[in-house]
């Protein structure tokens, strides 16, 4: 349920586009953006930091293409959500020597050191090789190929990099201590 309300302004914005336009779009991813902000702040009491940067992206981004009828500015949008991720990462890890991956999952698997600075380094290049590849589609091919790209394409990617991320940990997963089985006395 969660995958789906994370993906629920990225999905709105699709079916308006192809439905009524990329204005129309624009204007339904802020105001999916605002109802998904609101319910989770309802339904959970809080609300994640990085919800109230992609909120403020869309709006300033979202809200410039409206004012300016430039569909370039929701263009942009995507790339500097993906490279403000990738920034908060990488200015945790180098400026305050914080590995913001580990926090996040530090208490549902136990890593070594080595391991959790990799994968931190990996999702900074992830985002920023998808902020550039964001842009590269946006403004090598017409708009209808970046909206597909920008559900289909950034999905795929990231369930991509999900799963060789899943294989890599899978190698360095610290297993419990699996319970010692005692053999019956009788035998």
């Amino acid at each position: 349920m969660k995958l789906l309300l994370d993906f629920f302004p990225i999905i709105l914005f699709f079916v308006a586009y192809k439905v009524w336009g990329i204005y129309v779009a624009t204007a339904v991813a802020i105001a999916a953006t605002i109802v998904q902000l609101g319910y989770m702040r309802i339904k959970t009491g809080k609300t994640e930091p990085m919800q109230w940067v992609s909120l403020a992206i869309i709006v300033v981004f979202g809200g410039a293409t409206l004012l300016a009828h430039n569909e370039n500015f929701i263009k942009w949008k995507p790339t500097v959500l993906y490279w403000v991720m990738g920034a908060v990462l990488l200015i945790g890890q180098l400026g305050f020597n914080k590995n913001f991956i580990r926090s996040l999952m530090g208490t549902q698997i136990q890593l070594p050191d080595p391991v959790w600075r990799n994968l931190n380094w990996g999702w900074t290049g992830f985002f920023a090789v998808m902020g550039a590849l964001n842009l590269w589609v946006a403004f090598h091919f017409d708009t209808d190929t970046w909206v597909n790209f920008k559900l289909f394409g950034g999905m795929g990617l990231m369930i991509v990099f999900v799963i060789a991320q899943a294989i890599y940990l899978s190698r360095h997963v610290k297993e419990e201590d699996a319970p010692v089985q005692v053999e019956d006395a009788k035998q």
